[in-house]
């Protein structure tokens, strides 16, 4: 029910094209996430309407995502993660389904809680990495580049939003979905996780008004940690607890009778 209202929804927005996103792709910025009830989406929506653009690709507004993520043998950028450390690291596959247009990406976040991001057009391969690949790694993990593997693959999608007045970007992910190369499957279709990226710390965004009259709460989160703790016995797993009890509280949520 709460998808059909969320396309209802994304018909209200005035469309942006993804040319004229270029002048806010932010691969430094500051991020700000939020979790909440996948059934609080449309409302969300409905409110932001008059504030952002939505991107429009070929009449698509909601886009599946692929991620693959790329760690150490012994799970360096995990445990970078769990215990907070900055500056970390994040190696990914970035596909975007409905174009199959794949991105090869390094993700840092620094000491001083900015994000910043490189990419290149790339796909993963059986035999990886390719010769461009492991140049493009090599350029930020000289010792690293070699020990590299696919270890976790999240799929979601994905309402991309741009502010009208502040240079801002809004993600807001659903119908997320955990996969282990070892077979194992998990998913978390109650769960939308809302990410505010600006060049700097927006008091003054819109959409912050919108989640904090709503509820929502800003909250460190990530897909990685999340997926793998689904998925695997790992060790610091008891770092997760009070994101996990949250989790649980929204799926609860989630699962109380829906009045629309």
């Amino acid at each position: 029910m709460y998808l059909s209202h969320i396309q209802e929804t994304l018909r209200s927005f005035v469309p942006i094209q993804l040319d004229e996103m270029a002048s806010i792709k932010l691969m430094n910025r500051v991020e700000t996430k939020s979790l909440f009830n996948v059934r609080k989406l449309p409302g969300l929506l409905d409110r932001l309407a008059k504030m952002y653009k939505i991107l429009e690709i070929e009449h698509i507004r909601a886009f599946p995502y692929s991620t693959t993520y790329l760690d150490t043998s012994d799970f360096l950028f995990l445990n970078q993660q769990l215990t907070g450390k900055l500056a970390r690291h994040k190696v990914r596959y970035r596909k975007y389904e409905s174009s199959g247009l794949s991105f090869l990406e390094v993700k840092i976040k620094t000491n001083k809680n900015r994000t910043i991001k490189w990419r290149i057009e790339n796909s993963l391969i059986d035999d990886f990495p390719d010769e461009i690949a492991s140049k493009f790694i090599r350029e930020y993990f000289t010792d690293k580049s070699t020990d590299l593997k696919p270890v976790l693959i999240d799929n979601f999608y994905r309402i991309t939003l741009a502010g009208i007045e502040l240079k801002e970007r809004i993600t807001l992910d659903f119908n997320l979905k955990f996969s282990s190369f070892e077979g194992i499957k998990t998913e978390l279709p109650f769960l939308a996780i809302a990410e505010l990226k600006t060049e700097g710390y927006c008091r003054a965004s819109p959409f912050n008004d919108v989640l904090k009259k709503n509820g929502i709460r800003p909250t460190g989160f990530s897909k990685y940690c999340i997926g793998n703790a689904l998925l695997r016995d790992i060790p610091r797993k008891n770092i997760l607890k009070p994101k996990m009890l949250l989790i649980n509280k929204i799926e609860n949520e989630f699962n109380r009778p829906y009045i629309a």
